[in-house]
């Protein structure tokens, strides 16, 4: 019988073999190892700094239940009472009961509170709370802010993972850690409004993007495509619950994947099974958040429907044939037309009030219309729809981030650029990229990271507030760039490097590199991070903690008090900073059926905004009390701002309305169900 191949190999050559496996086996799994180690690591550092922080910056452990619940500033506050109402129901169903037939929130209005206001983190915390047996050995607050601060953590490892599935070393993880720390004004909102929905949404489209890049992979084994598979579906379902805009982002990801596959550059059975997650989380969340129709007329369904009926009409050409390149063109064409067609098709047969006021404010924010409308003046005015300012940019400059963003997507998308004319001229793309070959523009996950970073990146200078989503991807990119060998040996390729073997170069400057950029941030950031824990800062807000105190002293409902800004409200309740008479402001709040009104001293007397954006400026405006320069016939009023006059104390106010408290910042008045007239 003829002797096997394993054999006739000498046993000494088999023996060296198998070592040299084993060490290499033990080699990968060392690497995944500490880079496992290091991104849970700095994701439980990070959320732990956070803690500290906020507890520095609060004093939050020596203040009082009301003190604390103060700190969470602005319109976020609404949601941590909504956590509280929860905890404060006899049942788990009384509680949801409650939220979704909520008559507080809104003068004279039920609504399901849990829809309109997204309230399924509150949902989950206020189970997670009392499931857990939390109750017995921590505060209800405590519990709140430390889910926040944790899911922060996974943001930060989620990027790591992101940055390293991308570049082969844990090193840019630790890259992008950094710069996501450093540049944390910039990157998260989290130090200034902790309930905010982006702050519990934003980790879970992080696992989602890192998943999603992993799934993109040319050379995925089956288990590990399997597990991606299924974190996508997690993450992206989990997402679109927590936030009600999160769809607009998975619509930009969606126009990412199809650019990616209407080029070849990935295998379209990977991006349609994408599009089926997308499919089926928007049907599942259409009927868990009670047939929520914002899904419905969502431009992410219309584009992914078309994605699909496009499909199923595509033509099996030949690639790379002149037939096939027509046939591009036209799918593009179709997908574009099918996917306006459908959108307007599904608003004209859908009830919905989504969209309408954002394309108003987008039409006047470009100047394509003109309003005196008070919302639509007071969503221009805010600083988070501006464009973004020139200290914006210069704190990313600072701390190197920016510099090297642009250099590592002007290389991808000068090489994705050079695959799309490849694919063109009917070259097809290699199984797999060889560092020899100096092509990083052939990787699917790359050309799917350049195109949403430019997407983002295009929004977020239009609108401000959308650089707390472009930001963290941009520290993740640079890092991926500068620490990937593929990327400097793609330049060197272009430049024709001679004088030094590239593939070496390469590799040096893929270690060197982000080691003299960690160094320099460590040596001029970390002292300021380790300054900003020692340091205790003062939030000293007396005026607030009285006026609460003073409320929840009466038997009456919080609602019965109407002030602007502390519960949703209109531009009808904010009259009360406007030109109108006693009368007219009366008629107004009784229609609310409010017993109580307060008024806030620094909306009254505002001086620091920007001329023309003031609360008191835009009512003048909207109710035509002011004289403009472009020849409108509009007069002042013969009345004086009601916030000022109805402190004075004399009639015709006083018949009206009667002051009950004030202090430095507030003023309270009992508006008086029976009118008394005195001279």
């Amino acid at each position: 019988m003829a002797e096997t191949e394993e054999s006739q190999v000498p046993l000494w050559f088999r023996g060296k073999w198998q070592k040299a496996g084993a060490y290499v086996l033990f080699q990968r799994f060392a690497k995944i190892f500490i880079g496992c180690l290091a991104a849970v690591t700095s994701g439980m550092m990070y959320a732990l700094y956070l803690s500290a922080y906020h507890e520095r910056k609060f004093w939050f452990s020596n203040r009082q239940e009301l003190e604390r619940e103060i700190t969470f500033q602005g319109d976020s506050a609404i949601y941590y009472s909504y956590y509280k109402d929860m905890l404060k129901a006899p049942s788990f169903e009384r509680g949801i009961y409650e939220l979704t037939h909520n008559n507080k929130t809104v003068s004279l209005k039920t609504i399901n509170a849990v829809q309109q206001m997204s309230l399924y983190p509150e949902l989950i915390a206020s189970v997670l709370y009392q499931a857990t047996g939390s109750n017995e050995f921590i505060e209800p607050v405590y519990f709140y802010i430390g889910i926040v601060f944790g899911l922060q953590g996974i943001y930060v490892t989620a990027l790591f993972v992101t940055s390293w599935l991308m570049s082969g070393t844990w090193l840019a993880g630790m890259l992008t850690v950094a710069w996501f720390i450093i540049n944390r004004v910039d990157t998260t909102r989290i130090e200034y409004s902790i309930p905010l929905r982006e702050n519990w949404a934003l980790p879970y489209f992080a696992c989602q993007v890192a998943a999603l890049t992993g799934y993109l992979k040319s050379n995925l084994n089956t288990y590990a495509e399997r597990f991606c598979y299924l974190l996508i579906s997690a993450s992206t379902y989990t997402f679109m619950m927590m936030w009600e805009y999160s769809h607009y982002l998975l619509f930009l990801q969606a126009i990412s994947l199809f650019l990616l596959d209407i080029f070849s550059l990935e295998k379209s059975d990977k991006v349609h099974e994408v599009y089926k997650i997308y499919i089926f989380s928007l049907f599942l969340g259409y009927l868990l958040q009670f047939e929520n129709p914002a899904l419905l007329v969502s431009p992410l369904l219309s584009l992914v429907a078309a994605l699909m009926l496009a499909k199923c009409l595509q033509l099996n050409v030949k690639k790379g044939t002149f037939v096939a390149k027509i046939v591009k063109v036209i799918n593009f064409y179709l997908v574009c037309t099918l996917t306006v067609t459908l959108n307007i098709i599904m608003k004209i047969f859908v009830p919905h009030k989504e969209n309408g006021h954002m394309l108003k404010f987008l039409e006047v924010k470009f100047g394509l219309n003109m309003t005196k409308n008070f919302t639509m003046n007071w969503l221009l005015c805010q600083e988070s729809l501006q464009a973004p300012s020139q200290d914006f940019f210069l704190r990313l400059t600072q701390s190197s981030l920016l510099p090297f963003y642009i250099l590592v997507l002007i290389i991808c998308f000068l090489s994705v650029i050079q695959v799309i004319f490849r694919r063109i001229n009917g070259k097809s793309l290699k199984e797999t990229v060889s560092l020899e070959d100096g092509r990083i523009g052939e990787r699917p996950e790359i050309i799917y990271h350049v195109i949403h970073s430019i997407l983002l990146g295009a929004l977020a200078m239009v609108i401000e507030g959308l650089k707390y989503v472009w930001t963290p991807y941009v520290c993740m990119l640079a890092a991926f760039g500068v620490c990937s060998p593929e990327l400097w040996m793609t330049l060197f390729k272009w430049l024709r490097l001679k004088t030094v073997h590239p593939i070496l170069l390469a590799l040096i400057l893929s270690m060197a590199v982000p080691t003299i950029i960690g160094l320099s941030l460590w040596k001029e950031f970390f002292p300021r991070l380790m300054t900003e824990l020692t340091e205790l800062q003062e939030f000293y807000d007396p005026d607030t903690v009285e006026l609460m105190t003073w409320i929840k002293q009466w038997p009456c409902a919080i609602s019965s008090f109407l002030e602007p800004g502390t519960i949703p409200s209109t531009e009808q309740i904010y009259q009360i900073y406007s030109k109108r008479s006693a009368e007219d402001i009366y008629k107004i709040l009784t229609s609310y059926k409010a017993n109580y009104l307060i008024v806030e001293d620094a909306i009254c007397n505002e001086v620091g905004t920007m001329r023309g954006c003031r609360v008191k400026d835009l009512l003048d405006i909207a109710n035509g009390h002011v004289v403009c320069e472009e020849g409108d016939k509009l007069t002042y009023s013969k009345y004086g701002r009601f916030c000022h006059e109805v402190k004075i104390n004399y009639s015709p106010y006083v018949n009206y309305f009667t002051r009950v408290y004030w202090n430095r910042s507030y003023f309270v008045y009992k508006i008086n169900t029976v009118i008394s007239f005195q001279s």
